[in-house]
């Protein structure tokens, strides 16, 4: 599946604004033949707009939700974007994937906010792995902090993501992230890393960019600079078979010497860090 990376910030402070950049997005996707377009963190609204995050928030199946559908079907892709999410009165850092008849297939709510700002203004998700399908594919969503926790991502490996599409808003002087280490969790986890970021400086922020389409290789199937820019990659899941048989991580596990890792899991009674045979699947959700 060809996939497009939209590496903008919008236009802050903007729903209608940021729905036309999305909207023009998705047309020059779709003439590439993209099957699905991402879009970064908070794209709708924008990230750096203080108490705004909070006024223009709205439910996962609120009217900008409409807007992205009616994008998707008329573009004929798939689309997955950030957006604040009101959900009663908390707000959620939240990502949502629309399918190219508008459906709305999966949300997921940001598990690992990132310093003051996020923390002052959205309440974090509790469902660790969020998964549609969509072409042949399984589709992991998650957003920018939340796949610097390994265990994150491992969850998505071990429940058969194929494709983890990461919405996000990465700052100087972290670009080592979008450079190093989304590849190596790719890697590691046998899958596809969409990781999409804002560019630019935005308040007290300086996105870097460099937006990766990581493979299961560890290897870049496209990569972004540091400007506004919409650059597209394949998914091809006979690679991923393929890789998935000759790489060893998953197999030669050990989770019985993992529950260390996660004290309060431990068999009653136990005298040792054993914990159970493998992680349980709380949390996992799909269509």
């Amino acid at each position: 599946m060809r996939t497009a990376l939209l590496q903008s910030s919008g236009r802050p402070g903007s729903l209608v604004g940021n729905l036309k950049v999305l909207d023009e997005a998705a047309g020059r996707a779709a003439a590439a033949g993209a099957g699905l377009l991402v879009a970064p963190e908070l794209f709708l609204t924008g990230y750096a707009i203080g108490a705004d995050v909070h006024r223009l928030a709205e439910p996962a199946d609120g009217e900008s939700a409409d807007e992205v559908a009616e994008i998707a079907g008329r573009h004929g892709l798939a689309v997955a974007y950030g957006y604040p999410e009101r959900s009663g009165g908390l707000v959620h850092n939240s990502a949502q994937l629309i399918s190219r008849e508008g459906a709305r297939l999966a949300n997921y709510r940001k598990t690992h906010l990132f310093g003051r700002f996020e923390r002052e203004w959205f309440t974090p998700g509790d469902e660790p792995v969020v998964q549609a399908e969509l072409d042949g594919l399984r589709i992991g969503l998650m957003i920018c902090y939340d796949v610097e926790f390994p265990e994150n991502v491992r969850a998505h490996a071990l429940a058969g993501t194929d494709l983890l599409v990461v919405p996000t808003a990465q700052m100087h002087p972290f670009h080592f992230v979008a450079e190093s280490l989304v590849p190596v969790r790719a890697f590691e986890n046998q899958m596809y890393v969409a990781y999409v970021n804002r560019v630019g400086a935005e308040g007290e922020f300086e996105f870097v960019g460099l937006s990766v389409l990581a493979g299961p290789d560890g290897g870049a199937r496209a990569r972004a600079g540091r400007a506004e820019e919409l650059v597209l990659g394949e998914v091809d899941p006979a690679f991923l078979a393929a890789s998935r048989l000759g790489n060893p991580y998953l197999k030669d596990r050990r989770p019985d010497l993992y529950g260390s890792l996660v004290p309060h899991l431990r068999t009653p009674g136990s005298t040792g860090p054993t914990g159970p045979t493998e992680v349980p699947a709380q949390g996992v959700r799909t269509p």
